[in-house]
């Protein structure tokens, strides 16, 4: 008999809101950078080609993350090393059981009911990437005979931003567990006695099992959400011309409960065992743990960018552009953007969020998106705005298009900083070189593409009396946001 095939999944999204402001909803936690310059969703996506069996991936994310999701493929990967990856698209975010039900349904139409599903979070660090491989290997062994396999972290410190999961008597003679019960974020206090008791593992959020055994599960606990994933499945209608693409509709996705995949299935299966795993896992759900990943100096100061610490103790310091400078403060955290800046206390750190929540409720724009805003063909930046008008810095990728629009408020004047801009406005095309402009009047359409092969940069001088970024009509675009 054939073993059956693992099929990395990996969930991509979520806002990251305790590592505001370096995350935010437009670009969230999997996608920024650690201090060895790879992103989370990068180090995700090595270490899961490593393990898939038919070289083959499901990257389950966001349809406002598909672009940058694609650019994270080929950052991780050269070409000759390529694994096959897929896509499946969210329209909106409806927690983990309605994604990986999602993707098992995916799994068997695309692979085989048989095959292994390895879901694995893309915002977890997991180190060396070789033991993790063999804590794979031996889940995949247990999934293989019919039973759903959870990865659990012995505890090396109280934390109260983990769920815990409560072991009871090994599962034959294997490594795994059965499992005893599931337990939310603690208290300090409770979570230090966990730590002192082997029975508990820190909740990973990864896991192994048949595609065919978990949408069994999920009909047996969830009917009424398992019906509704077949409904979306069933709906599905779009897929790219090479089968890589696949989004699940809106209307019938809308329908799926909101519920995480703990509470649907996992907390009531009897098929669940836990798998202690001997790999070093980091969910880097805080800005201590992101701080660990940069060396300490005696003082227990760590540093991220150009800082001037002095007399200070157990601080860190994230500097994106400017210099930051510290005199006779302890505990403190300082994280700095180019448009907000937090300074907390580090043992508040899990209380990031609820900046987050209220910035959101005030409507501000920090929460969801970033001065540089990241988009298919490239960036933009908001230099500076004001009354009747807003500056812009451009950078478009080579081979690069924006969208043919119009808009209705504003008209935009655009100067080439450096290389060509392809430029068409209503039935007119022509270059636009190095330190030359051009003036694109309201209401004409008009695009802009980069034909040569270094980065376009230009400015872009917007005035009207309304400048918001919704005020845009797409006629044509060659990534599909019409």
């Amino acid at each position: 008999m054939p073993v059956p095939t693992i099929v990395p999944v990996i969930l991509s999204g979520g806002a990251g809101a305790r590592l505001w402001p370096v995350s935010r909803e437009g670009h969230p936690k999997p996608f920024i950078e650690l201090p060895d310059g790879q992103t989370l969703l990068n180090k995700t996506l090595r270490r899961a080609a490593a393990v898939a069996s038919a070289q083959r991936l499901l990257l389950v994310t966001n349809r406002d993350y598909y672009f940058i999701s694609k650019d994270e493929v080929n950052r991780a990967f050269g070409a000759s090393q390529r694994p096959v990856t897929d896509y499946l698209l969210e329209p909106f975010g409806r927690n983990t059981a309605a994604a990986i039900a999602a993707a098992a349904h995916w799994v068997v139409a695309n692979v085989s009911p048989d095959a292994l599903m390895l879901v694995l979070p893309a915002d977890h660090l997991i180190t060396p990437p070789e033991e993790f491989a063999r804590d794979v290997q031996a889940a995949a062994s247990l999934a293989r005979e019919g039973k759903m396999v959870t990865f659990g972290v012995p505890p090396t410190r109280p934390e109260t931003g983990y769920g815990y999961i409560e072991c009871g008597q090994p599962f034959g003679q294997t490594r795994a567990k059965v499992v005893k019960r599931f337990v939310e974020k603690p208290s300090l206090a409770t979570a230090q006695e966990y730590t002192r008791n082997p029975d508990f593992l820190w909740n990973s959020g990864m896991f192994c099992m048949q595609a065919s055994t978990l949408l069994a599960e999920l009909q047996k606990h969830k009917p009424d959400l398992a019906d509704a994933v077949s409904r979306t499945w069933e709906a599905v209608a779009h897929t790219d011309e090479s089968g890589r693409l696949v989004e699940l509709p809106a209307q019938e996705f809308a329908q799926v409960e909101d519920i995480s995949i703990d509470y649907a299935v996992m907390e009531h299966s009897d098929q669940l065992v836990v798998l202690p795993i001997a790999a070093s896992w980091n969910d880097i759900g805080s800005w201590n743990a992101v701080a660990a990943l940069s060396p300490a100096d005696a003082s227990g100061n760590r540093v991220r960018g150009d800082a001037v610490l002095i007399d200070c103790t157990d601080c860190y310091v994230h500097a994106d552009e400017r210099i930051i400078a510290t005199l006779g403060v302890a505990g403190l955290m300082v994280i700095d953007t180019p448009d907000a800046l937090l300074v907390a206390s580090m043992d508040r750190d899990q209380q990031v969020r609820e900046i987050v929540a209220q910035l959101k409720q005030r409507g501000h724009e920090s929460y969801r998106t970033h001065r540089t805003v990241i988009r298919p063909w490239g960036t933009y930046t908001v230099l500076e705005e004001g009354e009747g008008y807003k500056i812009k810095r451009i950078e478009v990728k080579p081979q690069g298009a924006l969208s043919l629009q119009m808009h209705h408020h504003r008209s935009e004047h655009w100067i080439v900083v450096s290389g060509t801009a392809k430029v068409a406005c209503n039935d007119r095309d022509f270059l636009v070189m190095t330190n030359e402009s051009t003036y694109i009047p309201a209401g004409h359409k008009h695009r802009v593409e980069n034909p040569g092969v270094v980065d376009l940069v230009m400015i872009e001088v917007q005035s009207g009396d309304y400048l918001g970024e919704d005020d845009i009509v797409r006629f044509s675009d060659i990534y599909g946001r019409t």
